[in-house]
């Protein structure tokens, strides 16, 4: 295997990453998933304009934590019955939903399909804000300056793993089929629902984001999908005083420490050459995953489409 831009491939496969994780870490989860717990979701179905003779189409909306209105794409087999496997997607990062199109293979094949639109991004939900100190540019950092009980990646991991209870309590739907998949911000949100919903039984990301951010610093990397880190230490912390407190502080949100509780099938793909989302970080998040397990590397590719991944993808979670 060639040397990735970061590291030699023999030291990604044991790398364990670098972001400090909080003392606290678990008993915080445990109270987040208690307060998404404790939501009506008040589930509202709204019949799409984009209908086919195979599909029923519908804008999906809940109520997630802190009250905001969550919106989803769902889409299921008009020939309904008991029993049908469901998928869960996540978009990238400031992105949506995507098209009704693009989901249809999986209909087709027997599937009811949710694909969240996250909160303040680019497609229907609701941000309901109320972050203490600054909110901009950039989500990673929204919420850091104030409780971390409050930061927006926080709410966003919670929606994800809200939406996929969600799916599995239809009547329709068989909860032990039920698989997640998503590309960069979605590959990290796979790993995040995976991991806060353990009842999901294949997962499937893509270069995953938002993971080992003091590795992604360290390698001068902060910039594009990472920028606001930069921007965040140069406005509110150029003397990097309370660097340790920051990076511990982003631990909350870094999808390597919840991987170790995902006890769902993993298919992971990963560009060697990955710029956006360094190898290493990836690896971080990977290596901590303990349930059965399996990497598509990729050694001339970056954060681009990965020949032949999406089929692979639909035929892994064609088997649930």
């Amino acid at each position: 295997m060639p040397l990735t831009f970061d590291m030699p491939y023999d030291e990604l496969e044991t790398y364990n990453g670098i972001n400090p994780q909080p003392n606290d870490f678990d008993n915080y989860w445990t109270d987040a998933i208690d307060e998404m717990k404790a939501v009506d979701p008040q589930v509202e179905l709204i019949p799409a304009d984009f209908q086919t003779n195979f599909a029923d189409c519908f804008h999906m909306y809940f109520t997630g934590v802190k009250g905001a209105r969550i919106h989803a794409m769902l889409l299921r087999p008009k020939q309904l019955q008991e029993n049908h496997p469901a998928v869960v997607m996540f978009h990238g990062y400031s992105g949506n939903a995507g098209s009704w199109m693009e989901k249809l293979p999986y209909v087709a094949q027997g599937f009811v399909v949710a694909a969240l639109d996250c909160r303040g991004q680019g497609g229907l939900s609701e941000d309901v804000g109320g972050h203490v100190g600054t909110t901009h540019h950039g989500h990673i950092i929204r919420g850091l300056d104030g409780d971390s009980q409050n930061m927006l990646f926080r709410h966003i991991f919670l929606d994800t793993a809200q939406l996929a209870g969600i799916v599995m309590d239809f009547p329709e739907v068989d909860e032990n089929r039920v698989g997640a998949t998503g590309g960069s911000q979605g590959g990290g949100l796979t790993i995040a629902c995976s991991a806060l919903e353990p009842r999901i039984k294949r997962a499937a990301p893509i270069f995953p984001f938002l993971t080992d951010y003091q590795r992604v610093w360290e390698m001068d990397q902060a910039k594009d999908a990472y920028a606001e880190l930069h921007r965040y230490f140069r406005n509110h912390d150029p003397l990097h005083e309370r660097e340790t407190e920051i990076f511990t502080k982003l631990g909350y949100i870094d999808v390597q420490h919840l991987a170790d509780r995902i006890q769902a099938e993993v298919l992971m793909g990963v560009g060697l050459m990955d710029t956006i989302c360094p190898p290493s970080t990836q690896f971080a998040a990977y290596n901590k995953i303990t349930s059965s397990k399996s990497l598509a590397v990729y050694p001339d590719y970056g954060h681009e489409g990965l020949p032949g991944m999406n089929d692979r993808i639909f035929q892994f979670l064609s088997d649930l």
